[in-house]
């Protein structure tokens, strides 16, 4: 056990990406960093990091900030319920708590959005607390050092690979050990075709010895998949300007915003949209119905794929609370709709 945690360690000290959070044990950044990079890859969650900590270098500065700000700065890192909690988050520590996390993992949990794995993190990195981080990578690498078999979304889990986790977390490097089973199953021990080779342990490896690396961890339950169908109404009225709203509604995108939609229970021909649009209570009568482009655009979201095609209806009239395309451009929306207008915006 000792050499898995000795070899893992001077591993990590050799090889570890230089990643800002890493410079600090300030639990602010490691907090951020560690939300941040919940169902996100280091790449494409570190340039938001950056602009995070420029925009809000403490967290009084976060938790003083706009929502919408806030969302506008996350727009493009999905999972926009990460974004909320953050903020409310900071509200707390910085109002309620007079800008001091808790210090201890038990305490970390009381806070929104941090769960054990975060709270794990942020106490082992932080504050030292011996406690084992248990995520993606922690399963792989553990079910396939060990060649555990267990089905890693079964209930049994969680509580089998923390105590595995914990047997070997050495006395006084919570934090050296915990980051360096991350960066192992992030950089060396990774999901499809990992470099045995050139790995470390694989002379003592079992997945490895009994040819069993891509089959480990066992995943059996699926996750199922809803289909949805939106048809996005960009309006333009004789000003050229456009309506958007609010997603208010629990559920995806909630507090961003978008143009008015038009949802279906399946896909429908372009006759049949151009008359469900026609339907759709306007204020106005439209002039003119038309697709901005041929094919829809699919989004892929971890439980639903959306289904999307954007429709000019232009009116013959001033149509109230319609804005001008660089006013709209300072809201947040959901990155399918901000690439949207970024890449058609001159054909509507």
């Amino acid at each position: 056990m000792m050499n898995f945690t000795n070899s893992l360690i001077q591993w990590y000290l050799r090889e570890k990406r230089d990643l800002p959070w890493r410079k600090t044990s300030n639990p602010y950044p490691i907090w951020l960093s560690e939300i941040m990079l919940q169902q996100t890859r280091v790449a494409q969650g570190l340039p938001y990091f950056l602009r995070f900590t420029e925009a809000f270098p403490t967290v009084f500065d976060l938790a003083a900030a706009d929502e919408e700000q806030v969302l506008k700065l996350w727009q493009g890192l999905g999972y926009y319920s990460r974004a909320r909690n953050l903020h409310a988050t900071a509200k707390v520590i910085a109002f309620d708590l007079n800008g001091k996390f808790p210090g201890t993992y038990k305490g970390l949990l009381q806070l929104k959005g941090v769960g054990e794995y975060t709270a794990a993190a942020i106490a082992s990195i932080a504050y030292g607390e011996a406690v084992p981080v248990v995520d993606g990578n922690v399963y792989r690498v553990l079910s396939r050092y060990f060649d555990v078999e267990t089905d890693i979304s079964s209930a049994a889990a969680k509580k089998e690979f923390f105590e595995l986790a914990a047997s070997l977390l050495p006395k006084g490097k919570a934090s050296e050990f915990n980051q360096a089973m991350m960066e192992f199953g992030a950089l060396q021990c990774v999901p499809k075709n990992p470099d045995c080779g050139n790995c470390i342990f694989n002379g003592s490896c079992l997945a490895l010895k009994n040819k069993k690396v891509d089959t480990l961890p066992v995943k059996r339950k699926k996750t199922k998949v809803v289909h949805r169908y939106f048809n996005y109404l960009i309006i333009k009225d004789r000003a050229g300007n456009s309506v958007i709203q609010k997603r208010t509604a629990k559920g995806i995108w909630h507090n961003l915003y978008e143009f008015p939609l038009l949802e279906t229970l399946q896909e429908v021909d372009f006759e049949e949209a151009v008359r469900l649009i026609a339907l759709h209570s306007f204020g106005f009568t439209p002039k003119n119905i038309r697709p901005l482009h041929h094919n829809e655009i699919i989004h892929k979201l971890s439980h639903q794929h959306l289904h999307i095609r954007f429709w000019q209806v232009e009116a013959d009239a001033i149509v109230q609370e319609a804005l001008g395309v660089e006013e709209l451009k300072k809201y947040p929306f959901p990155i399918v709709i901000h690439n949207f207008m970024e890449e058609h915006w001159a054909d509507v």
